[in-house]
């Protein structure tokens, strides 16, 4: 006699649904039947469990939907996202922070459970005029949350303003009606990730820097100096991963297509349909916030980093079949390059192996957009 599983407890079936961390397996656990659907809300839902991000891909025409593509089972989710049509978007927790392509405002807004916050305009940060760029959507190059709102209003939004080749700091907390702008005598920042209390940023010329937030005047100092890994033919990279911080270089190429090649420079490139670019490689640095100290590591154990417009993240390989431990997951982030193409952003993306070093695609079909290129989103209900 074959058992009846659509009668198992309610309270049986929500400890089974709180053990999934792939968003998928949990909508799918959900349509087995009525009584496996009841319990698949929300609340149910453990949003502390660890997730890989999805990959959402570029708007496709006017449609207000997007799709995410699963690098655990190749399986693409479409969903309406009407608050994020036309909009350029970074992303942090799961919270996508967008930007209006034409009047430059901005947002923090949940894809998945459609909640939005209003943030103050990017004319509300000192010295907005003069750092302003010609494509409004283009004001914020990277943001970075402290704590998820979907948990806690006691929390950070900060973000990097473009200026030059590099990038001043600003931060929001709610309830503040601007942007508070950290003073740098040299705005140099890169990427920025917060780690165990403090915000952590590193600059053009591989310096890594702690700032302290939490009081009425912002402090900030430098830590570590990588010398190893600066200059205009890279691109750096700031993330922890397991108690430690780590910095990422990202090196790559400007190539004719009659195979004559240069040095992918981030700044004032001019191209033509005859020029095509790409990463080429990735160095990997390992930073001891005691002793101030930069080591090179080529073997990241059971890791996987992924970078790109993203905050950058870290995973523990084995928990999701498909992801390749001491590997780094990159989309294409190089706005200044790919502006210049009617197309845009989106053909640099892959999977790069820090064993060997070769390059691999994560996602076999093109997506491609000057607005808004494929990003990592990591999934949550909300």
């Amino acid at each position: 006699m074959s058992a009846d599983w659509s009668k198992l407890p309610y309270d049986l079936l929500v400890l089974i649904a709180r053990r999934f961390n792939l968003i998928e397996n949990y909508l799918n656990f959900g349509i087995v039947c009525k009584s496996w659907h009841s319990v698949t809300t929300k609340d149910n839902f453990n949003n502390d469990l660890p997730r890989i991000p999805w990959l959402m891909l570029a708007e496709e025409g006017t449609c207000s939907c997007r799709k995410f593509f699963s690098l655990y089972n190749g399986m693409i989710l479409k969903k309406k996202i009407p608050k994020a049509s036309g909009k350029r978007c970074m992303e942090s927790m799961g919270w996508l922070i967008t930007v209006g392509k034409d009047a430059g405002e901005i947002s923090l807004l949940h894809p998945f459970s459609g909640v939005e916050i209003e943030l103050p305009h990017p004319n509300t940060m000192e010295n907005y005029e003069h750092d302003r760029t010609a494509e409004l959507w283009t004001f914020f190059s990277k943001a970075v949350l402290s704590a998820s709102p979907s948990h806690t209003s006691d929390y950070v939004l900060m973000v990097m303003v473009p200026e030059g080749l590099s990038n001043n700091l600003s931060f929001w907390r709610p309830g503040d009606l601007r942007w508070n702008r950290i003073i740098w005598d040299e705005p140099e920042h890169v990427d920025v990730t917060y780690f165990n209390g403090h915000f952590y940023s590193v600059g053009y010329w591989g310096r890594v820097l702690v700032h302290d937030v939490a009081s009425s005047q912002p402090t900030r100092n430098v830590i570590a100096q990588l010398e190893d890994a600066i200059g205009h033919e890279n691109h750096l990279y700031i993330l922890e991963s397991l108690g430690s911080l780590f910095v990422v270089a990202r090196y790559g190429v400007v190539e004719l297509r009659e195979d004559h090649k240069l040095r992918l420079s981030l700044d004032d490139i001019r191209f033509e349909d005859n020029y095509i670019y790409g990463t080429i490689s990735f160095r990997v640095f390992q930073v001891d916030l005691a002793g101030g100290k930069v080591t090179e590591t080529r073997e990241l154990g059971d890791r996987a980093f992924f970078v790109g417009h993203s905050a950058s993240l870290s995973v523990q390989a084995s928990q999701f079949p498909g992801i390749k431990s001491n590997h780094i997951y990159f989309t294409d982030d190089f706005w200044k390059i790919y502006l210049n193409y009617e197309e845009g952003g989106g053909s640099d993306m892959g999977v790069f192996s820090l064993a060997d070093g070769s390059i691999q695609p994560h996602y076999e079909d093109r997506s491609m957009s000057r607005v808004c290129p494929p990003i990592w989103v990591t999934p949550t209900l909300y």
